[in-house]
């Protein structure tokens, strides 16, 4: 018979607290299952499964790591779901594991692998501090803002770059088919990491010519030089805190916003504002945090935002707030996935 704790909540039996404490020790200890999906993608696991199960053995020989390591590794990772091990010993490619190929659409492997270095995980373990002070755990232990680290590093920010593209590709279809800009004949994706969201609206919409507006170093990984884009678009460097290309009929801001607090994304608000013609739309994408206590992406992600950038994810309510303080007014919001709410705004008059 359960007892009564104060506060209301029902004392657990000596089996529930048991189980209780075994749950909490798995979550507890999930930093080791975010090293084993690393160390997984490192060595390209889920393609050489592409042809069928193969024993840790044979798969060790393959990627030339130590077998019976590679073994424990595995069957860890088959308790989550990521691989199944058969009767035979041999481990099989699951739904889960699918994304941890390289040639997939939305592949996380090299998103995974970035999410291992140490500008990632070392800031997560000064996460109270973070909690304590208000600041951001990647600025107290570098120095410097990420985003100025990433630019100093080329090779991670080259790694960064690419695993932010791969993650926002499926993405940035969904985005694109949830906003029309069947009427509209220019758009400037500002802050677009390498162009896969422009892509997306470019092939979509023929009459659309567009411009990428990004920081230099971003920009010289871009991937709108392919033939069915030619002559429809055009890559311009520059600080969004400044100025943004002028004149367009559309802008987008996709998961720009999160990565800055308050005040910074109301001054980018105001830069899109003063470029923006008065008959032009402004396209705010970011994953809205739901009331209650459900899992959410943008949850999830807010706590990387804690640890490493210093913004934050927001509800549909507090982008509005935003918006509102930069002189717009949202006129349509749709949400095409957990990570795309996509809140469209017009200047105020």
């Amino acid at each position: 018979m359960a007892v009564t704790e104060p506060g209301g909540a029902a004392a657990p039996t000596a089996a529930g607290a048991a189980q209780a404490a075994g749950a909490l020790l798995e979550l507890a200890n999930g930093y080791v299952y975010s090293a084993a999906l690393n160390a997984a993608a490192r060595f390209g696991i889920a393609d050489h499964l592409v042809a069928g199960p193969r024993t840790a053995a044979d798969l060790a020989e393959a990627v030339e790591v130590h077998a019976p390591h590679l073994y424990r590794l595995l069957r860890y990772l088959a308790t989550k779901g990521v691989f199944r091990e058969d009767d035979e010993g041999r481990f099989h490619l699951t739904t889960l594991a699918q994304p941890l190929r390289a040639d997939v659409p939305m592949s996380l492997r090299d998103t995974i692998i970035v999410h291992g270095e140490p500008p990632f995980w070392e800031p997560a373990g000064r996460l109270h501090e973070a909690v304590r002070t208000g600041t951001t755990a990647f600025e107290v232990q570098h120095g410097i803002p990420f985003y100025d680290y990433v630019a100093a590093h080329p090779d991670f920010g080259k790694a960064f770059n690419a695993s932010m593209a791969s993650v926002s590709e499926a993405l940035s279809n969904h985005v694109a088919g949830a906003v029309d800009v069947s009427e509209a004949k220019s758009v400037v994706d500002v802050g677009g990491g390498r162009g896969g969201l422009l892509a997306a609206l470019l092939r979509r919409n023929p009459q659309l010519t567009g411009t990428l507006f990004e920081l230099e170093n971003v920009l010289a990984g871009h991937v709108l030089d392919v033939p069915e884009l030619a002559g429809r678009w055009q890559t311009e460097a520059g600080d969004f805190f400044t100025s943004v290309p002028a004149g367009a009929d559309v802008y987008f801001l996709k998961h720009v916003l999160a990565s800055w607090p308050d005040e910074q994304c109301v001054r980018i608000l105001r830069t899109c504002r003063e470029a923006m013609p008065a008959h032009a739309r402004l396209v705010v994408v970011n994953p809205m945090i739901p009331a209650g206590n459900d899992p959410h992406p943008g949850k999830t992600v807010d706590m990387l935002m804690m640890t490493v950038l210093n913004g934050r994810n927001r509800t549909r309510a507090e982008h509005e707030e935003l918006l509102t303080a930069a002189g717009f007014e949202v006129v349509r919001f749709a949400e095409p996935s957990p990570q795309a709410g996509v809140l469209e705004a017009v200047p105020a008059t």
